[in-house]
């Protein structure tokens, strides 16, 4: 189990560093369907892909640490599943977004229980 928490804290950390800088560089260019948003849409999403990296980062450290702090990957995983809900919101709100949100949306609810799942097998070891 150890291993598998390790992979995939890497994984995650490493995807959200990327991501994050992706939109820092593109801004609205890197919002599937934002394109022509403005300006003020543009200086918010390179500003949350500043704080998407930091978030990365976080997930990189915990991932450094021998054992990776189950209470940590729970917080980070916890601040994923917000997301996720966050993206329900707006879906009953305003109704079906972009595909690629949808997608990334079912990821930020299916891979946290897994997190924490994880997180509690490595704890308990």
């Amino acid at each position: 189990m150890a291993k598998a928490l390790r992979f995939l804290t890497v994984l995650m950390g490493w995807s959200c560093v990327l991501i994050g800088l992706l939109h820092v560089a593109l801004g609205n260019a890197a919002i599937p369907g934002a394109a022509d948003a403005g300006a003020t849409i543009d200086s918010w999403g390179r500003f949350m892909g500043a704080a998407f990296t930091g978030y990365g980062l976080a997930w990189l450290w915990a991932a450094r640490r021998r054992p990776i702090p189950a209470s940590v990957v729970r917080w980070l995983a916890a601040v994923f599943l917000l997301g996720g809900v966050g993206r329900l919101l707006s879906l009953a709100v305003y109704g079906r977004p972009h595909g690629f949100q949808v997608v990334l949306a079912v990821i930020e609810l299916v891979l946290p229980p897994v997190f924490f799942w994880l997180a509690d097998k490595e704890e308990r070891a």
